[in-house]
């Protein structure tokens, strides 16, 4: 893939605070993005809000900033830096929706940044869960049950109609934060609360749940050119419900453009 000549300096978002057992991998995929990019003689700026990771290393970037992960200090450092360019897909959900914040902001096209690996519209096509949906009935992908709603009496409505139990995936989130497993009404009106206080833009996705089918994850890349590979695919021991519920083979086709 060849490398875009007009990019000198790359800013590189970070994950935040991790939990203990849970996406240390966006730590150790930032880590390597920070030295493959400096590899390609680009120099590199990193921002993250966790001073206890391996990423804020001082030696992992040019420079390294430990900064509230918000659209105001994104600004400021965007200010003072000047990047050419931003990577915001390897710091896990706080990263994505810092990017998609700078773009409907403005801040992006105010400094002449450009959102390098999975563009806005393929973001908005994964997290938000109506667009989701749409995209996963034109590629002719089976999916449960489901309904998308913005308030509780909603979600209460589509319970009536179809019966517990039912899973709530907020949107904008990730690891199954502010989401759940309701078994009766009590339980899917607190999740569904929770759910639309953590969702970026106030919205929840309530299906039928399919707690204890086999799940079996893949996981693909994509470039600009239409390139495909298989990293690898997982056929987990434990059912859903008992390892991570809030993924059953989710597939998505997003493209990205090239760095």
């Amino acid at each position: 893939m060849p490398k875009k000549e007009n990019l000198k300096k790359v800013i590189v978002i970070g994950s935040g605070p991790i939990i203990i057992g849970q996406a240390a991998e966006f730590d150790y995929a930032g880590s390597q993005a920070c030295r493959a990019l400096k590899e390609e003689g680009l120099e590199v700026v990193l921002v993250n809000s966790n001073p206890a990771t391996i990423m804020t290393d001082t030696h992992m970037a040019d420079r390294v900033y430990i900064e509230p992960l918000t659209v105001e200090f994104m600004e400021e450092i965007i200010s003072k830096e000047r990047p050419d360019g931003l990577l915001a897909t390897l710091g896990g959900q706080a990263g994505l929706n810092l990017a998609v914040q700078l773009s409907e902001k403005g801040i992006l096209e105010k400094y002449g940044v450009e959102l390098l690996g999975t563009s806005l519209k393929a973001i908005e096509q994964a997290e938000d869960r109506e667009l989701f949906k749409e995209t996963m009935n034109k590629l002719g992908e089976p999916i449960p049950e489901s309904t998308i709603v913005e308030d509780v009496a909603s979600a209460v409505k589509f319970a009536e109609e179809i019966g517990y139990p039912l899973i709530v995936r907020p949107a904008y989130t990730m690891g199954g934060t502010g989401g759940g497993i309701a078994n009766n009404e009590e339980e899917l009106v607190d999740i569904v609360i929770k759910g639309l206080k953590y969702s970026m833009i106030g919205q929840v996705l309530i299906e039928r749940s399919v707690a204890g089918w086999k799940e079996i994850e893949y996981e693909v890349m994509r470039d600009g050119s239409d390139n495909c590979i298989t990293i690898c695919n997982m056929e987990n021991f434990d059912p859903v419900g008992v390892h991570i519920w809030r993924t059953l083979i989710r597939s998505v086709y997003i493209p990205v453009t090239p760095l």
